[in-house]
This record gives C-alpha cells, structure tokens and sequence, in this order.
C-alpha cells in the first residue's frame, strides 16, 4: 500500500550521497530568465558588435548608453569647432580682427567651439554667423547639419527600442518561487503558477518546459541534454494566474522518480512563456528555472482568485503561497501499478458477487406473478391420462422392451371442461 506524506524539500527525509554533501552547481538559467553564460574567444567579436550597432547599443547598459550619447555629441562639436578654427586661422580672422571674417565673431578656438555647437543645437543666439567670404566654411556647416539630424535620430531609435524592449515587458510577466507536485484527477502532476502583473494583457501565449540535464565526463567533456515536457494546456489567455500542469505519464522524465530519487537527482527544470503583447503587438518571452531542491513534493497552490458581485479579485499575496497535502512517496509508474492491482481486486470482487453458486439456499423463489400464468396454463391445457393394458402373456423375445411397452400404452384424452371452452371463446 502507497505511503502518503506531505513534506519539504528540506524536512521529513535526509539523503546521503555516497561523497558526501552534494557540491552546489552553478543554475544555467538564472531566476530572472537571463542565461549563465559567458562566451570567451569569440572570433571576430568587436567587428559582428559594430556591424550591428543598433542591437548592440539597445542590450548595453543604461549608463553606457548615455555615456555613449554624450560623447557622441561633445566630440562631434569639438570637431567641428576644430575645422572652423583652422578656417580661421586659415583666412587671417586670427590674426586680424578688421579683415572679412569667414565666421562672424570667431576670432578664437573658444568662439569656433561655441558657432559649432549653436550651429548644431539650432541655438542661435545672434552674435555668432556664416558670412559669404568663405565656401569651405559653408560646406562645413552644412556638412554638420547633416550629421546632427543623423546623430538625433539614432540617439531617439535607440532610446525607444530599449524603453519598449521585451525584457521590460517581460518583468511583468511572473512565476511562481517554487514548483510543487501533487494529485490531480488521480494523476501525479508537476505544476508551476505564472501570472501577468499588467492591466494590459497579451493577446495569446504558448507555455513550454524542458527538463535540462548536465553531464560532466572524466575527459572534461561538458553534454547538456535536453527533454521536452508534454503540457496539456499550453495554449493560455494570461488573464488571471494560471497553474500550468505536467501531467508525469508513461513517457514523462519523471515517470519512475519518487521522491527520494527527486533529491538525489541533479537537474534543472526550464520553463518559458512566450506571447505576443496586446498594446504593442510584440512578440515577449519569460523564462525562469527550478532546480531539484525547488520542486515541493506534498505541495498544492493556494487560490488567490475571488469572485465578488462586481468582479473577480486577485490577490497577489498568495501567488508563491502553498499549502501540503497528502501524495503518495512512490514514483508515478508504482502508483499507477498498485492503482491498477486495486482496480482489478476490485472488479473482481464484484463479479464473484454477480455469478454466486446454485444452491437450494440460493436459488431465487417464483414470483406471484409467475405462479398465476403456469395455473392459467394448467387449467386450459387438457391433462393426460396414460393408460397401461396389462396382457396375460408376456411380450416376446425377439421384440425389444421398449417397443413392447410402446404398444402396451395408449393415450386417453379427457375432453375439456365447458366452462373452460366458453371462457376460451
């Protein structure tokens, strides 16, 4: 008979490895869905982060980013200022202050400076201009105009794809702490909760989890494997938090695991969420991870929705709440057999009580009913009389017994009652 208890990843059970405590291995995906990987050597590396500079400048850091803006800006000004100095110093304005100027009041690499930034920031305060003496000088200045509409627009697209990026979307978008493992419909099911934290929900979301294992080999080598999970209900309308469920069935990793083989194994369960928003119509994706010590065994979500008058109320200070229940300890495939021995002791007992034996005991009494019909055909059918003549001589020999005693009979026929034919009639 199955063992039911309920239990912590940490209490009621204790397992020894046969060296020791188990070292903590480091988690592939961390809690927050960004993976623990670092690449090393990767050839050719700054030139694939130039080529895609967008990409690359909408996943660096925030402060990097404006740091990057600032720079951009302030060497662009600092060059131009550059050029129109050398302009200057080029036509005489430097040294005589009475000549045509090119620039108007640039006589220094400090006013030269300022023109290049009025001029690119549209600020115009009105001492500083360009002046028909110079070509060189208006080309220039045309030049930077150019290049300041370019350095605006890649600054505002690049401010807008992080702020709408999916990883913000994706913060909204939450799993449960720990993922617990319990009865349901008399299966053994693995479940996680997720839930959505906006007003604003996606429009549909698929939700998928793989098993994830790694192997260390004594020559160094590293195998990561994979092995999906069937999910019945994956195709979800995130609307209120929802318990995803694996059902453990023939064919599932976890089918020959109880819960004694749960903490000993070394695995990572990976779960994902990927939707599509419904203010932006982006495509999002939430991942987390559990590994072995996170999963509950005994462990059943608590209900965190309310139906009121008005609406349903979530309350999400439950989400990560659960409750222990009663699960057996025994892997999926013993429960599903010693299920199926009660079901057979069970059929069985019925039919020995559906086929009882013939006994005088037993045997079932005629109805009234029953007893009325045979006394009606009783009194319609005619009795038979057999009537035996007895001879004096005995039959012969060569006539066998039965044949005489056929012709020793005769049959007499009562005629029937007149009552009994006019009730016929």
């Amino acid at each position: 008979m199955a063992k039911y208890l309920s239990v912590n990843p940490i209490e009621e059970i204790s397992v020894k490895t046969e060296n020791g405590p188990r070292s903590k291995k480091q988690r592939y995906i961390r809690k927050e869905g960004s993976c623990h990987v670092t690449f090393r050597h990767v050839p050719e590396e700054w030139l694939l982060f130039v080529n895609d500079i967008f990409t690359t400048l909408v996943e660096i850091r925030w402060r990097v980013m404006f740091l990057i803006f600032a720079l951009s800006y302030i060497l662009s000004w600092l060059f131009f200022g550059i050029l129109f100095f050398i302009i200057a110093l080029a036509h005489g304005d430097i040294r005589d202050h009475n000549n045509d100027p090119c620039v108007y009041e640039v006589r220094s690499f400090t006013a030269s400076f300022l023109f290049s930034l009025e001029t690119q920031t549209t600020i115009g305060y009105g001492f500083r201009g360009m002046s028909e003496n110079c070509m060189i000088a208006i080309i220039i200045v045309t030049i930077q105009d150019v290049i300041s509409c370019f350095i605006d627009t890649f600054v505002i697209g690049i401010v807008v794809a992080k702020m709408a990026s999916a990883r913000k979307r994706a913060q909204t978008v939450g799993f449960s702490n720990r993922a617990v493992v319990n009865l349901r419909d008399g299966y053994l099911c693995l479940s996680w909760r997720i839930g959505d934290f906006r007003r604003h929900h996606m429009v549909e979301g698929i939700a998928c989890a793989q098993i994830l294992h790694t192997t260390v080999h004594a020559t160094g080598k590293v195998e990561v494997t994979y092995e999906d999970l069937v999910i019945r209900q994956k195709d979800i309308i995130l609307v209120t938090p929802t318990t995803i469920s694996h059902r453990i069935e023939p064919g599932s990793p976890l089918y020959k695991m109880s819960l004694e083989d749960l903490r000993k194994a070394d695995f990572e369960l990976v779960v994902s969420f990927t939707y599509t928003d419904d203010s932006t119509g982006m495509l999002h994706q939430t991942r987390t991870s559990y590994t072995a010590d996170e999963i509950l065994w005994g462990h059943l979500f608590q209900e965190m929705i309310r139906v009121t008058k008005i609406h349903y109320k979530v309350d999400y200070n439950l989400f990560n709440n659960t409750a222990k229940v009663l699960v057996p300890l025994v892997s999926a495939e013993e429960y599903e057999q010693k299920k199926n021995e009660k079901e057979e002791q069970k059929l069985l007992r019925l039919s020995a009580r559906a086929s009882p034996r013939h006994s005088p005991r037993c045997s079932p009494q005629p109805s009234s009913r029953s007893l009325q019909q045979s006394h009606q055909e009783n009194c319609l059918n005619p009795p038979t009389v057999m009537v035996e003549l007895m001879g004096d001589n005995q039959p012969q020999s060569n006539v066998p017994a039965m044949e005489a005693e056929n012709q020793n009979q005769e049959t007499l026929t009562v005629p029937k009652d007149p009552t009994v034919i006019e009730k016929e009639k």
